[in-house]
């Protein structure tokens, strides 16, 4: 059976308890910042074409400039048949597993839930990999029971908001090749990055000479780069001959992307200059979380990791002062996730301010 969303958990877990009428809701990863004219215009600009059947496989300019920005950002080149557009990746995490049939899967513990979800759709057992303060929350091959088929890896990190480097993902590039186990990284915080850009898996598969990517798959979305989560654009690419196959998988799916955001998007993976823009307001916003809360800026993703004595009771008491959290636990399993609260950092410096001042005062 499915596990309730942590949405719905949190829903309950703050029914009946008073609070001020405006919240500030610092739970869901969905930037609140305006999607940049130029999309939106692009988008307007071909509505004609909503009388036009999108194909499966996605659009030449689509494709083209979704490879041009792997090639611009990571310095790979892929070929035409090693990337596929996708309806953001949501759809993907959940529908990929389906069409592998993995037997028994691995994937970090906290995670994005639909990891979860797919593997029980798939009948797959699950390992899950604990992200602890003890391993700086990121996953690494001691943690594998052996006989996992596929694995799911999510660097940058959501909720804990830990970056693997690109040494580190070449070791799991090389336990994939060894062991014959497919390796998925979900990169969809690769571009919220403050310093030093986040390694792909595809620069560790061609550092370890896996130039056919074989075994080895990356995702990405235009969610959070580009203000945009509503154009539902994303992408899966690596290995040709595991796409070969999940593209007709995907023709019976039915998620084929409307021609007019499939324009869209392409003109916002084109471009650099707005990801820069959105760069320097999430960075600000942790330079604020520094000045209240006195945390260190993580090296990607807009998320704070903010450990607490109990995250239920924190998210209560932060709720009835107008704030609203995330707890831990309720991304993870096993009792991983207690003692922590998941806080995204998606709005305006004022409100930014305001939201973390309380959480101060509840510390």
């Amino acid at each position: 059976m499915f596990e309730k969303y942590p949405f719905e958990k949190l829903n309950e877990l703050l029914k009946n308890i008073p609070h001020p009428d405006e919240v500030i809701s610092l739970t869901i990863g969905e930037p609140q910042f305006e999607t940049p004219k130029f999309i939106q215009e692009e988008l307007c600009k071909n509505t004609h074409l909503l009388n036009k059947y999108p194909k499966t496989a996605g659009e030449e300019i689509l494709k083209n400039s979704q490879r041009e920005f792997v090639k611009r950002r990571f310095g790979v080149e892929l070929k035409e048949n090693e990337l596929l557009p996708t309806y953001g990746t949501r759809e993907v995490l959940f529908n990929f597993p389906l069409f592998l049939k993995p037997k028994k899967m691995a994937f970090p513990n906290p995670f994005y839930q639909i990891y979860e979800g797919a593997a029980i759709a798939a009948g797959a057992k699950i390992n899950y990999m604990p992200l602890l303060k003890e391993n700086n929350f990121k996953n690494n091959l001691n943690q594998l029971d052996g006989d996992e088929d596929f694995i799911i890896l999510n660097s940058p990190n959501n909720p804990t908001a830990s970056v693997m480097s690109l040494d580190e993902l070449c070791e799991w590039v090389d336990y994939a090749l060894k062991n014959d186990v497919v390796i998925l990284n979900d990169e969809c915080y690769s571009e919220i990055y403050f310093d030093e850009k986040p390694a792909s898996i595809l620069e560790a598969s061609l550092k370890v000479g896996n130039k056919n990517f074989k075994n080895i798959l990356a995702i990405n979305s235009i969610s959070k780069r580009s203000s945009a989560p509503g154009l539902r654009s994303g992408f899966i690419a690596g290995d040709s001959e595991i796409l070969k196959n999940y593209l007709q998988f995907r023709t019976y799916v039915g998620c084929a992307i409307s021609l007019p955001l499939q324009y869209a998007a392409a003109r916002a993976w084109s471009d650099e200059e707005h990801v820069e823009v959105f760069r320097e307001k999430y960075k600000r916003n942790f330079e604020i979380a520094k000045e209240i809360l006195g945390i260190e800026t993580p090296k990607a993703t807009f998320y704070i990791w903010l450990e607490v004595k109990d995250d239920l009771e924190f998210t209560k008491e932060a709720y009835k002062r107008g704030v609203k959290v995330m707890p831990g636990r309720f991304m993870g399993r096993g009792g991983i996730g207690e003692g922590y609260v998941r806080i995204a950092l998606v709005y305006d410096e004022e409100k930014t301010k305001k939201a973390l001042k309380i959480i101060k005062e509840l510390l």
